[in-house]
């Protein structure tokens, strides 16, 4: 496994290592010691005996500048990871000398690279035992629409999407241009893979997915959905000293009465938006767990913090009814709690296929990159969120009046109860993808059934 090192993309892999190594199959997650302890550090949801059987393999990490998000940067772009991620293409020798390694010891090496990591496994192909897989850390309508906006946006499209392709936004300040010349540089390094893998399910995007193999717009037919990667049971752990906090609060809650409030790992929210927000959820009147920290930076382990100011006597005034959480956050289990109704996000898709699995609707709040076209396929074409900030207003910041409106919406209306059933009937049908029988599960069979040929 060669993962990005972001953290959305680490985990994602790091989750795909387990369901593979569950096949009786070595797996060797490789990364620079630092994102590997990141990695590591960061995973819930899986038995620790699991990652157990998930090899790690650390190079020395190449130095790069760390320097702290900008909260008050126009483009929300998280420009402070691209000297990590710039980095990381230094890998490129080590991991093919690992691979090289490996392909001497067994019959054949599968390497499943991120997108992003292209330029690093580039060489690997030069190996005869050696196959690659190209895995997507974004759903299939989204990789889709990059490509037919890339296009210029041509008119030959299917008939079951050219009315939801109207409302994708153009990808103007989606990402910075330092960003842009180093996808360019993965995109011109990428040899024709064995075939792709999505973090998605059929039960989600079926469509799209036969769609891309159809008219091979990566480059392949074959491509194997086997998600969602994430658990979707977790084991009782009431009582345990490692479980966190907010999860025993939100024990003391009635079903469905919380909002969870998040906005991943690479946003940065400025001063002015954070004590907007504080009063849209105090305003409210709803229970709400809310994760206020800054993003990461590319090296989450040294410098500085910093802690957003909340406003006077907030924590106070909303004791009752808000948990606040100012360090890392066990998502998937907070999405995963029966109390949990809501999540207002950025729409990351490993926050958005988390939020899908538990059958929870998304409030959304796009930051950046694939999340503006994220969000129109979580209101447009799931139909199982809410716009809570437009992508055309994006430079403004969200008044306290529009994040009370949407927060009641969301959790007390009739409009948001029926959201709410139709996110728990696909998160039962994505659930039940997952198990024996089911699309992905038949999938994952597949795809190892394939490598192991």
């Amino acid at each position: 496994m060669v993962p990005l090192p972001a953290q959305g993309h680490l985990n994602q892999l790091l989750h795909l290592s387990c369901l593979v190594s569950a096949a009786s199959m070595p797996v060797y997650y490789v990364g620079s010691a630092t994102h590997i302890r990141q990695a590591k550090t960061r995973v819930h949801g899986w038995n620790p005996s699991t990652i157990a059987n998930v090899h790690f393999q650390e190079f020395p990490p190449t130095p790069f500048h760390n320097p702290p998000p900008d909260p008050n940067q126009s483009n929300k772009f998280p420009s402070q990871l691209l000297p990590s991620l710039s980095a990381s293409i230094h890998l490129r020798d080590p991991v093919y000398k690992f691979v090289a390694q490996l392909s001497s010891s067994f019959r054949r090496v599968v390497v499943i690279y991120d997108s992003l990591m292209s330029y690093v496994v580039q060489d690997i192909g030069s190996l005869q035992n050696t196959e690659s897989y190209c895995f997507h850390c974004i759903p299939a309508f989204t990789l889709y629409s990059f490509h037919w906006e890339a296009a210029g946006r041509p008119d030959d499209v299917p008939a079951e999407a050219a009315a939801v392709l109207k409302e994708i936004p153009g990808l103007d300040d989606c990402f910075s241009p330092e960003f842009d010349e180093f996808s360019r540089l993965q995109r011109g390094s990428r040899k024709i893979s064995s075939g792709d893998i999505y973090n998605s399910s059929r039960a989600i995007e079926g469509f799209y997915l036969d769609f891309i193999a159809e008219r091979k717009i990566t480059g392949t037919e074959k491509l194997w959905a086997v998600g969602p990667f994430n658990p979707v049971v977790f084991p009782e752990k009431k009582g345990s000293r490692t479980r966190h906090e907010c999860l025993d609060w939100l024990d003391r809650q009635s079903p469905n009465s919380v909002i969870f409030v998040s906005f991943g790992t690479t946003s940065s929210l400025s001063n002015e938006q954070v004590q907007e927000l504080a009063f849209g959820l105090e305003r409210s009147k709803q229970k709400f767990v809310w994760v206020v920290r800054d993003a990461d930076k590319g090296d989450i382990f040294t410098g500085q913090v910093r802690k957003s100011e909340l406003p006077e006597g907030f924590r106070e005034r909303v004791k009752e009814r808000g948990f606040i959480v100012r360090d890392w956050a066990p998502q998937l289990e907070i999405l995963g709690h029966p109390s949990t109704a809501g999540f207002m996000s950025h729409c990351g898709w490993n926050s958005c296929i988390e939020s899908i699995s538990m059958g929870v609707p998304i409030a959304t709040w796009p930051m950046h990159s694939d999340q503006p076209i994220n969000a129109v396929f979580v209101t447009k074409v799931l139909r199982i969120g809410m716009e809570v900030k437009d992508w055309a207003r994006r430079d403004e910041v969200v008044p306290s009046s529009s994040v009370e409106n949407a927060v009641r919406r969301l959790m007390a209306s009739e409009e948001g109860d029926e959201m709410r059933k139709r996110a728990q009937e696909l998160g039962a049908a994505v659930r039940n993808s997952v198990m024996e029988g089911g699309s992905s599960s038949k999938e994952m069979d597949s795809f190892i059934t394939h490598i192991t040929r």
